[in-house]
């Protein structure tokens, strides 16, 4: 998932994007208005946190043009602004949620989640048996991995993996979850650093050449995909 953070507070900016990449978000920042509506002009974002004040350009306009342009992307407004009418004003620019600063890093970090959830392309097909993810497809009653209608050859175990994987798109998985999975009752499950391996090989496959991959490490936690 792809997030763009605009604010011109370097001191609140920094350990965020820091934060959002820890947890396996791909940021791009800006400390400007032009800027950050230059950005969301030209990258593909699935998230837009905007500061409500900045130089040339404020959140609250850029939230209202992208609104005006069509641009449905969800929209998170940060600000000191806290009365009911600065509230609703927010709101009817076409945000999506607003947060007041200061604000509770968790906090933050479950609005992003929530706000995700919103846009994370439909998992099932009309087919229970066919899992989808963008370009990627996985039918399930004959074990097939296609991408780009391409198909991709899996071992068991990666196809096991890319299964769990597409059934919990954008949510962190630990490494206990995801070996529980992989590795049933009975069976010796081996170290985190095998299923590194393992992930490692089916990006691989899944991703070839391309520059961002669809798995996405949280160091020290785990995976999350999408």
């Amino acid at each position: 998932m792809r997030i763009l953070l605009v604010d011109d507070e370097e001191e609140l900016a920094e350990p965020l994007q820091r934060i959002l990449t820890n947890q396996g978000y791909v940021v791009d920042s800006a400390n400007n208005g032009d800027r950050g509506w230059e950005l969301s002009q030209t990258g593909d974002y699935d998230l837009l946190i905007l500061d409500w004040m900045m130089p040339e350009k404020s959140g609250i306009e850029i939230c209202s043009q992208m609104r005006q342009q069509g641009d449905r992307t969800p929209v998170l407004i940060l600000t000191a602004k806290d009365t009911l009418d600065d509230r609703v004003a927010g709101l009817d620019c076409g945000a999506d949620d607003y947060l007041i600063k200061p604000f509770e890093l968790r906090e933050l970090l479950a609005r992003v989640r929530a706000l995700l959830r919103r846009i994370i392309p439909v998992v099932t097909t009309c087919e229970a048996s066919r899992l989808s993810y963008g370009d990627l497809e996985l039918d399930r009653a004959n074990q097939v991995v296609y991408r780009e209608k391409i198909a991709i050859a899996l071992t068991e175990r990666e196809y096991q993996l890319l299964e769990y994987f597409m059934l919990h798109p954008n949510q962190l998985l630990s490494h206990e979850l995801i070996s529980q999975y992989l590795w049933k009752e009975g069976e010796d499950v081996p170290t985190s650093n095998a299923l590194a391996a393992q992930v490692k090989l089916l990006r691989r496959k899944i991703d070839r050449d391309r520059q961002i991959s669809l798995i996405n490490t949280v160091y020290g936690k785990g995976y999350r995909f999408g």
